[in-house]
């Protein structure tokens, strides 16, 4: 029958948990107490993004910055080329704002929900995860796969995001006083590896007795979702200036899109093709090539025009093209760099 209490679910599902956890870079061994620095880097790196894409970066991070303080005394050009391919910038620059933070208060993480929330960059999820995880605190944790299992397990008509405040307070009714921090990764990897988005593994989920959704035969179909609106498409132009081997590159602004981060060139990013517009220098260009690519609010359809100079007049970096995988430029740049060398 459904689920019509909290004990029996987080029982289970701990069990299935000790059996079945997932090996993780940033998780303690079974047993040893979790440090607060790994738990943070790794759960600002997951928002938004796969364990996969995640793993190779915070070996990265954790090698060149083993502890807070390290990290708060890098340089930001550092971090954040060091971040570049994570997308979502912003939080790279809320690393570095909380590990100063950490630093200046003797290295030490907030124990507590409310302490950790006042730190730059960290919200309502980071600080329930970090106080579960790394302090064993009782905190009600929900990311994408906490969410979808919610949902799945009470059989939530509402769609999202208008469904979240009733998956909070049932999420909040299973959560254990005990083994806050297992359970919380218990529920992320139930929802990662058997409760999936698509074709969820539910002959061998540990909930699946009292499972709502799984009774109505049709589990995939939650949560329900509102209808997507449609993404504004704008356009740009991306410029690849050589000189002599080397490529101009630009900072963009501290603010704003991919703020602090090297790029290329580029004009306005606007509803109509701005052409040439902001071009770094009044040569000949050719257009070498054209992409795609989606931020979270809108659309990008961008074109990559190339030229030589004979001076490096321009204000900007000259980097080695031999070495522009070294530059740290966001995953757009990167795109349009490989078009201009394939050209």
């Amino acid at each position: 029958m459904p689920v019509d209490s909290g004990s029996e679910p987080s029982a289970a599902l701990l069990a299935w948990y000790d059996r079945h956890a997932r090996r993780l870079p940033w998780r303690a061994e079974s047993g040893a107490a979790s440090d607060p620095y790994r738990v943070w880097l790794s759960e600002v790196m997951l928002q938004q993004t796969t364990v996969t894409a995640v793993k190779s970066y915070f070996e990265t991070f954790t090698t060149r910055w083993p502890t807070v303080t390290a990290l708060a005394a890098a340089p930001e050009a550092e971090v954040m080329s060091a971040w570049a391919g994570l997308g979502y910038y912003a939080r790279a620059r809320n690393l570095i704002a909380c590990a100063r933070a950490v630093a200046a208060d003797g290295g030490i993480f907030p124990d507590s929900k409310e302490g950790l929330r006042a730190l730059p960059g960290i919200g309502k999820y980071t600080a329930a995860a970090v106080a579960a995880i790394a302090f064993g605190r009782r905190a009600v944790v929900i990311d994408a796969n906490v969410e979808r299992v919610i949902a799945r397990l009470f059989a939530i008509a509402t769609p999202l995001p208008a469904a979240r405040p009733e998956i909070d307070r049932l999420a909040d009714r299973i959560t254990p006083t005990t083994r806050a921090g297992d359970f919380a990764q218990a529920m992320m990897d139930l929802g990662a590896t058997i409760c999936t988005p698509r074709n969820p593994a539910c002959g061998i989920c540990p909930l699946s007795d009292g499972c709502a959704a799984r009774l109505t035969g049709a589990p995939e179909t939650y949560p329900r979702k509102a209808p997507r609106m449609a993404k504004p498409v704008r356009k740009g132009t991306m410029f690849w200036l050589e000189h002599d081997g080397a490529v101009l590159l630009v900072r963009r602004p501290a603010r704003g899109l991919l703020g602090g981060m090297r790029a290329l060139p580029t004009g306005p990013w606007a509803p109509e093709d701005p052409g040439l517009a902001e071009a770094p220098a009044d040569v000949q260009w050719r257009e070498v090539g054209t992409g795609r690519h989606v931020f979270t609010h809108f659309a990008l359809d961008y074109r990559v025009m190339a030229a030589c100079v004979s001076s490096r007049s321009n204000a900007g970096e000259w980097w080695p093209i031999a070495r522009i995988g070294t530059a740290g430029l966001p995953t757009l740049f990167a795109r349009a760099a490989r078009l201009a060398e394939k050209a």
